[in-house]
């Protein structure tokens, strides 16, 4: 099979309107010989989201932790080809807006298999989730639960924990979840205003280094179960463990199987009536999206060559401003003696800087650069700040039997 007609199978070009090493990474990525032949026929700069990607890594965190249902959480790539990729392989969803309820309702997912997540909504969040059928949400303090009054025939609640961890990149406790005594307040009050509470949930932050922090809030959570049932209050039967789960970016992480493996222990320990659930998000699709930019000027300063993209901070590199972003970067070139080069974004602020030191080959205008594991918090937080248009979006291996690119 030709390389053309590989594209033509494989390809669906998503217009940017329309787009508001460990095992698990063990995969065949686009080459940097499809990646060009992509950029002549759309352009650039182009972002390429690989399907099989995407499905790799949720069945290979499925397999690291066999009984828990995902939930894929849409904010690091919310877009339509994802949910559809999962939604066939049998995940789930976590949603937190009505924007992302607007979005998986589109795709036909069915609403029992959707939680709402968001510890604060506003009472038009409430009613849009319950409008398309979810019914399972989040709180953390007792204002938010008296939101559900109205609701309480409907709606059943987990209570977030918080469980800080300095470690992480993101220490998401340090702006929501409870402590375990304020979740039994949270729980006895909505015992006394008809409100269900359903279980628990907790999420130790973004690219957690260890499994520490999974089996000390689980074996937290276990307590709180128990208090539960010792004051005579409703079982719980569900606990949400979150997510949190590391990517390689540039430096090495736990297989997955192995960072998961003291997480299983801990959970073995609970009711075997307990149900969990987990809610990935960039583990399931940093490794899918290749970023493609191209080179549309240089200039020479203080002994480096500086070459300004098509794309840079305010677009699809907005994680470098704010998350957990040394992604991969290279030109498709790689012939010729490298130098210490500079990589600026196309917009006229002095900020707009992806790489201030980076070896590179000489480049010529309209030369690409390369970047990999860039699907989560890249795309979704990306801009068009001094009129310059976010990446179009180039869909790969999006339907299961199609011919994967290999090479």
């Amino acid at each position: 099979m030709t390389l053309s007609t590989q594209l033509k199978d494989t390809v669906t070009k998503v217009p940017a309107a329309a787009v508001a090493a460990n095992q698990a990474f063990d995969y065949v990525q686009p080459t940097n010989t499809h990646i060009e032949q992509l950029a002549a026929q759309f352009g650039a700069p182009l972002m390429v989201l690989d399907c099989e990607a995407i499905r790799r890594q949720y069945h290979a965190l499925k397999n690291a932790l066999p009984g828990v249902v995902l939930h894929f959480a849409l904010k690091p790539l919310p877009l339509a080809a994802v949910v559809r990729t999962l939604l066939e392989e049998g995940a789930s969803f976590d949603l937190a807006t009505s924007g992302e309820v607007d979005l998986v309702a589109s795709q036909g997912v069915p609403s029992e298999r959707t939680i709402h997540t968001h510890p604060i909504k506003r009472d038009s969040d409430i009613r849009d989730a319950l409008a398309y059928g979810c019914t399972v949400f989040v709180v953390d303090n007792i204002n938010e639960l008296e939101k559900f009054i109205a609701y309480k025939d409907q709606a059943e609640i987990l209570v977030r924990l918080s469980f800080r961890n300095k470690d992480a990149f993101a220490d998401l406790s340090k702006k929501f979840g409870c402590s375990p005594d304020v979740a039994i307040d949270i729980i006895s009050y909505a015992q006394q205003l008809g409100i269900r509470i359903k279980g628990l949930s907790f999420h130790v932050g973004s690219q957690s280094p260890n499994p520490t922090k999974y089996v000390e809030a689980i074996n937290a959570c276990a307590k709180v179960i128990t208090k539960v049932s010792e004051l005579g209050l409703p079982a719980l039967s569900t606990l949400d463990i979150g997510g949190g789960f590391p990517v390689p970016y540039s430096v090495d992480v736990l297989p997955i199987d192995v960072f998961c493996a003291p997480i299983n222990v801990a959970l073995a320990q609970l009711p075997e009536t307990m149900q969990i659930i987990a809610e990935p998000g960039r583990f399931i699709v940093a490794s899918s999206v290749t970023s493609v930019a191209s080179v549309m000027g240089q200039a020479q300063r203080e002994g480096k060559t500086w070459y300004y993209l098509d794309d840079g901070i305010y677009g699809s590199f907005s994680g470098l401003m704010f998350d957990e972003a040394a992604y991969p970067i290279d030109s498709a070139k790689q012939e010729g003696e490298r130098f210490e080069s500079v990589l600026a974004g196309p917009t006229c602020d002095s900020i707009d800087v992806v790489s201030d030191s980076i070896m590179l080959p000489k480049l010529n205008n309209g030369d690409l650069i390369i970047s990999r594991m860039m699907g989560a918090y890249t795309l979704a937080t990306a801009t068009d700040f001094n009129f310059f248009k976010r990446a179009e979006v180039v869909v790969l291996n999006e339907q299961v039997h199609s011919q994967v690119l290999t090479g």
